[in-house]
């Protein structure tokens, strides 16, 4: 995989608004790419996208919804890409109890309308359908999912991205003609990384927390996660979607795991790295009372054998370094609140310095 391959592919991006969207709009910018984004405006003040003002890296900034198709086709035809990556979604399993109507609409509904769209627009050659790690039926018995794992949920949000899953399967092999674009879904860790300030996330509270000389209040402070930096992910998606492109791409087809083969690190471990990385005092807090409210899986862990086999991927960066990036990432953003091209700056200095340790991009 080389730098050359992304040089002014056109790539539409959907949900180019959020956390992992952003860093995908930055690191295809910088590898050459034309970009054209599809997404509501982002739901986070502040938020990366729009406080380091990514959308002047982009062809088009479509503000829409991906539950109305006619808008999402239109963008599509219009931009004309080589590239899909579908983001857009609602991605909070705490929201998904608040409103389950909403982010049943927007991951089923919404990819369904994507599909739909890529079947109708030829000039598509590949696409990658990001779901989550959580699509697999977890009961808490420790177990490696790999690809082959039963899919399921006991929250909304982790069923209705099971459902993507099938959907997408399924559709593919009513509708797609395998010879003109290939699909691949893929499925991550917990990620982490400089602009996520999302609700209820575990390294945006330790931040606000540690930032502001506040106490931290965690739930769940022994449930473990497969904590990855996202930049880890993306360039999965990135070399898989060039593999979905190429002349044997039909070999990609299907889903992958993107994920750390190891858990090592708790919610509470990660909060006092956090509070070392930032030297507080700030006391944390276990909320012994939120953590019974609603349900959610006390372990994880994911088994990307396959990626790490066939698409010589691999996690190069353990948690506590990943931590230690994604804390660095917020100081700058704070400490340059006025000069917002530092910050852009750093960003793509983390992805060179990342670029160093991998061959994905050299």
């Amino acid at each position: 995989m080389k730098n050359s391959f992304w040089k002014n592919k056109k790539v539409f991006i959907t949900g180019h608004t959020g956390f992992k969207g952003s860093w995908l709009v930055l690191i295809l910018h910088h590898l050459g790419a034309k970009i054209s984004g599809y997404a509501l405006d982002p739901i986070s003040k502040p938020n990366f996208f729009d406080n380091l003002k990514l959308s002047k890296f982009l062809q088009h900034d479509f503000r829409n919804d991906i539950k109305d198709f006619s808008k999402l086709n239109k963008a599509i035809k219009k931009f004309k890409p080589d590239i899909v990556f579908h983001l857009a979604a609602q991605s909070s399993v705490l929201v998904s109890y608040k409103n389950p109507d909403d982010t049943v609409k927007t991951n089923i509904i919404g990819t369904f309308n994507l599909l739909k769209s890529i079947k109708l627009n030829k000039s598509i050659k590949s696409a990658i359908i990001v779901t989550t790690d959580k699509v697999y039926l977890n009961e808490d018995k420790k177990i490696n999912f790999d690809e082959n794992s039963k899919l399921g949920g006991h929250d909304i949000y982790s069923s209705s991205k099971a459902c993507c899953e099938i959907i997408t399967e399924s559709f593919v092999k009513s509708f797609i003609n395998k010879n003109k674009c290939k699909i691949a879904t893929v499925r991550s860790g917990n990620c982490i990384g400089g602009g996520d300030w999302t609700e209820d996330r575990i390294v945006k509270d330790c931040v606000e927390a540690f930032i502001h000389k506040k106490n931290l209040l965690i739930r769940s402070p022994n449930a473990t996660r497969p904590w990855q930096h996202v930049m880890e992910p993306v360039c999965g998606y990135l070399k898989l979607a060039e593999k979905l492109f190429g002349k044997n791409g039909q070999k990609f087809i299907g889903s992958w795991n993107f994920g750390p083969n190891k858990i090592n690190l708790s919610v509470l471990n990660l909060a006092k790295i956090g509070k070392k990385i930032f030297n507080s005092k700030s006391k944390i807090i276990i909320d012994k009372r939120e953590s019974k409210k609603l349900h959610e899986a006390k372990y994880l862990s994911l088994n990307s054998q396959k990626s790490f086999k066939i698409l010589k991927w691999k996690i190069y960066m353990n948690p506590q370094t990943s931590l230690r990036l994604t804390f660095d990432w917020f100081k700058v953003f704070y400490a340059y609140k006025k000069d917002r091209k530092k910050v852009i700056e750093f960003t793509i200095d983390q992805f060179k310095n990342f670029q160093k340790k991998i061959k994905y991009f050299n």
